[in-house]
């Protein structure tokens, strides 16, 4: 099919604006590939090092230095339900690997925490930033140059982000990422939102909501809304990391283990020694990032990925801005209703037709790239198909051309809406992204006095009195990655959503995050600058009015020009959000922070900064 224009218009942009970053990635990553890619550069004592707890075959093959040695990076650890699943992958991929006369060691684990377990509480304001010590912690795992390809073994929120960002860096090697799958349905979304909101208000006790967190939450694998966990696997399969149809198999299935023994061996083909060398650098560019982005919109997925597709993006070289997204937004129609979208959980996707249907309505509409090459050793059009086992073997053929349920996934020709869902708010206040696929029209318009909050405590206690019963629009600010880390804030959801349940007309602004679990109250998020950065909130005073038109995607405090320009600045009190559960270790993250729309990132822009000082130290020569 013909590309859409608005598609290949954007891709274009982010190229040209790309060109010489890009072009500086691909030379390091070339020049690095010359320098030798696996254990062939080592001397014989880092050898003797790097095989020496392995067994007598693995020793063996792997001085012999003509077959491939794969690396796995996990994020495994059983506390965690996404997660411990993992703790059985690093066997299933050695054994692949022998049956293909290669090797696979364990390269290195990765942290992996949960916003469900820190929602609301002080950990939270370590959790965007473990995206980049995640990236960080890959690379020391990676950086014994023991491996000719990796698989990369993670789910959660921050934890694929930072996977890639690594996997960007080491970008000569082959890259798999391999899932573990979304725990198997339980409590309905719908119910267990009622408990939360009965909750805030008291009407329902803590052992009510304990009970319905506990039968939404129940077993291993992904938590079955669709959040910033569920939207990292779509979007890892939308830029042919995954095999297809990999990404929401249920963990602990035939299928789930013939699909990662399936990964490790096409990673082997893929390497120089395997003979179909296929590294990360040829495979991700500026077009397998658009197809990230537009399944993103086309599944209403996470606004965390407004921040981390941008960090992502930069270190593959590639400069993306969130009028990219606002821009495929407008032409990418809706087609999946996944909680908070919808009322279903992301295995009735699955039944319903899951990626393979997706994948062929995109292609269809000329919606993405599907000639970008791949993991799976194809283009993109082999993404319409789904994996089966028949007789014990790994098959694919191909996926439903019609959905099996329409309350849950649709075609093109019938979306739940003509686009995607997330737009960029700009105004005297800033600039924010909203996600507005789970809010119904005629909340996206509010105008109204606000409430300044600079701890989200301080809403719950603003509620408990009534001081909210009315038209309001929260502020809560300094929130954003130099002041305290960018925490989300759900905890603050129920109450907001019981004060809309009243008639109200309310919404939320702020410089933190709320994430794909972002509900039916209009949220103006990420609001960069931040108030500590000198952004505009900080010059809000309670009672001042705000418009916010997210249809039309405008933020605006309504004051003339010269009030709002002489309004001086508010000092936020931060002391307390600095010291306790570790948060002192990230006193130089938060100094290092970039700003929202640069991805929040504290590992700097990587080749942009290295042209930036090239073209200063070209100028001050001249000069």
């Amino acid at each position: 099919m013909t590309l859409n224009q608005t598609v290949a218009d954007v891709t274009r942009r982010i190229e040209e604006r790309s060109k010489e970053r890009r072009a500086l990635y691909e030379q390091r990553m070339h020049d690095q590939y010359k320098r030798g890619v696996h254990r062939s550069e080592l001397s014989c004592g880092n050898l003797a090092h790097g095989v020496a707890s392995c067994g007598s075959q693995d020793k063996n093959q792997l001085k012999l230095m003509n077959s491939a040695n794969l690396g796995i990076i996990s994020a495994y650890n059983d506390m965690l339900s996404a997660h411990q699943p993992l703790e059985t992958f690093p066997a299933t991929i050695k054994d692949a690997a022998r049956q293909m006369g290669s090797t696979a060691q364990f390269a290195g684990g990765v942290p992996a925490m949960c916003d469900g377990v820190t929602q609301g509480q002080p950990g939270m304001e370590l959790s965007l930033f473990s995206r980049d010590v995640i990236a960080m912690a890959t690379a020391v795992g990676l950086s014994h140059n023991m491996f000719d390809g990796a698989l990369y073994l993670g789910v959660c929120d921050k934890i694929v982000p930072g996977l890639f960002i690594a996997a960007a860096r080491f970008g000569h090697l082959p890259a798999t990422f391999v899932p573990a799958g979304p725990m198997p349905s339980g409590l309905p979304n719908k119910e267990k939102a009622r408990v939360r909101q009965l909750f805030a208000e008291g009407k329902a006790t803590r052992e009510d909501l304990l009970e319905a967190e506990s039968q939404s939450y129940h077993s291993p694998g992904t938590c079955t809304f669709y959040g910033t966990a569920n939207s990292n696997q779509l979007m890892m399969e939308m830029m042919g990391l995954h095999l297809p149809g990999t990404s929401f198999v249920n963990p602990g299935t035939e299928m789930r283990e013939a699909l990662t023994q399936f990964a490790t061996q096409q990673t082997i083909r893929n390497t120089e020694p395997g003979g179909d060398y296929r590294p990360f650098y040829k495979q991700i560019d500026a077009r397998a990032i658009v197809n990230a982005i537009v399944g993103l919109l086309a599944s209403g997925g996470s606004t965390n990925h407004t921040l981390h597709l941008v960090a992502m993006a930069a270190a593959a070289g590639l400069t993306l801005t969130w009028d990219d997204f606002t821009d495929l937004s407008a032409v990418t129609p809706s087609l999946m209703h996944v909680y908070p979208n919808g009322q279903a959980d992301i295995n009735h996707f699955q039944a319903a037709g899951g990626m393979s249907f997706l994948f062929r309505e995109l292609i269809k509409a000329g919606l993405i790239h599907s000639d970008i090459p791949t993991a799976f050793g194809t283009d993109m059009t082999a993404y319409t198909k789904e994996p089966f086992l028949e007789d014990g073997e790994l098959i694919w053929r191909e996926g439903p051309e019609q959905s099996l349920d329409e309350d849950v996934l649709r075609p093109v020709s019938n979306p739940f809406s003509p686009t995607g869902g997330l737009t960029v708010l700009d105004g005297n206040l800033g600039r924010g992204v909203i996600k507005i696929s789970a809010v119904k029209p005629e909340h996206r318009l509010v105008e109204a006095p606000v409430r300044i909050f600079e701890d989200q405590d301080d809403l719950k206690g603003a509620f408990e009195a009534g001081e909210l019963d009315r038209d309001v629009i929260a502020v809560v600010r300094f929130q954003g990655p130099q002041a305290n880390g960018m925490p989300e804030l759900h905890k603050l959801t129920p109450y907001l959503g019981v004060l809309q349940d009243r008639g109200y007309k309310v919404a939320l602004v702020t410089d933190g995050r709320m994430s794909g679990a972002s509900g039916k109250v209009p949220a103006a998020i990420h609001m960069t600058p931040e108030a500590l950065d000198g952004g505009p909130l900080g010059k809000l005073r309670d009672g001042d009015v705000v418009r916010l038109d997210a249809d039309n995607g405008s933020l605006e405090v309504k004051l003339d020009a010269q009030t709002w320009g002489e309004r001086k600045q508010r000092v936020g009190d931060l002391d307390h959000y600095h010291v306790g559960l570790g948060r002192e270790l990230f006193a130089g993250f938060r100094q290092l922070a970039m700003r929202g729309e640069e991805g929040c990132s504290v590992l700097g822009g990587f080749e942009a900064d290295d042209l930036e000082r090239q073209g200063a130290q070209i100028h001050n020569e001249d000069a």
